[in-house]
């Protein structure tokens, strides 16, 4: 039913098919977030009325398949960082890029991380020859053409194959703590712009985005004067974004900027309208009292400072042994948030 303003009134809840529901949860031995499913299958059953064309039903069918099957993969390796990395499936093995690839993943897997790739060639085997199967993950993609899961990973059991691009790319940004791009085609474009997207807007959490170049190479260099000349200059973009990401040719230089990202670091959290950021260490007082000067154009009110966990985080049980300092965010300037982030490594 709409309303005299055009809105769509909520429909009234079905108290037995709400029932039934629970039942049937209870049936299948109850589990996670009941609520929460029980809510999905709700919204599953509006489909025999909400939705005729067959097509759009399995789009739905198979994303929540595909999602469902991908995040239980993930579970038991919650506690890792991970790094993903992207680039060209087409690299031959005696190229300087596909060497850097492998060296990075055998450097960056000795720093203690796991490596995610599209599980592919060229480049996304060699990140994951470097990093060895026991510390990569393939989120693979059905193509007609050139997309066969690569030797290293393709018998693994943390390799998983999507339909859809869209699940896919949500898998690799959930369970990514950095992303690193080499050279490749319009996919690690698409992967790069779509990471510094959900950066820019505050529909990820913050990481390290780092390009690499071959070494004296030009590839990134060459996309970062595209930025700044077409992008920056026409205010298309902040000149703040551009501390979204980072260029090298030099694979130590990509490890320690990612491992320098979680010297102190941890991770954000919006409660209502508070940032929480979660530190291995609090900032000391005159610390604090420089970030708030240098950073009082993204505060909104109050000032930057230490707090303990929220209820919400409480309630959560969500990392509460780490400290925490917390500031209204305008929820705007992300890339001068990514450099507090930089002034609390720093500290």
């Amino acid at each position: 039913m709409k309303l005299k303003n055009g809105n769509q009134r909520k429909p009234a809840a079905d108290p037995e098919l709400q029932k039934r529901i629970r039942e049937l949860i209870q049936y299948k031995g109850g589990g996670y977030n009941e609520g929460d499913v029980a809510d999905i299958v709700e919204n599953a059953l509006k489909l025999l009325t909400d939705v005729k064309d067959t097509g759009d039903v399995r789009i739905i069918k198979n994303a929540l398949r595909e999602l469902r099957y991908a995040f239980r993969l993930f579970a038991p390796y919650m506690g890792k960082r991970k790094v993903t990395i992207f680039g060209s499936a087409r690299m031959l093995p005696d190229a300087p890029e596909y060497k850097q690839a492998m060296e990075f993943g055998r450097k960056i897997a000795d720093a203690g991380f796991m490596v995610i790739t599209g599980a592919g060639g060229g480049i996304m085997q060699a990140g994951h020859e470097g990093a060895g199967p026991a510390k990569s993950f393939g989120v693979n993609i059905r193509l007609p053409w050139e997309q066969a899961a690569n030797p290293v990973i393709a018998e693994d059991k943390k390799l998983v194959t999507f339909k859809y691009f869209f699940t896919r790319k949500l898998i690799f940004i959930r369970h990514s703590d950095a992303i690193v791009l080499f050279p490749g085609g319009f996919g690690t474009f698409d992967e790069g712009y779509e990471a510094l997207t959900l950066m820019q807007t505050g529909k990820s959490q913050l990481m390290p985005l780092v390009l690499v170049d071959k070494p004296g190479g030009e590839f990134w260099k060459t996309w970062d004067a595209h930025v700044r000349d077409h992008l920056l200059k026409a205010n298309l973009i902040s000149p703040d974004d551009l501390s979204l990401y980072q260029i090298t040719d030099n694979v130590n230089d990509a490890v320690n900027i990612i491992t320098r990202f979680y010297r102190n670091f941890q991770s954000t959290r919006f409660v209502r309208d508070l940032l929480v950021i979660r530190l291995k260490r609090a900032p000391s007082a005159s610390a604090l009292a420089a970030m708030n000067k240098d950073f009082a154009d993204i505060i909104t009110g109050g000032k930057i400072e230490p707090i303990k966990p929220t209820e919400d985080e409480v309630e959560d049980n969500d990392n509460l042994y780490l400290a925490r300092i917390a500031f209204a965010f305008n929820r705007r300037d992300y890339g001068r948030l990514r450099q507090l982030v930089d002034v609390l490594n720093a500290s």
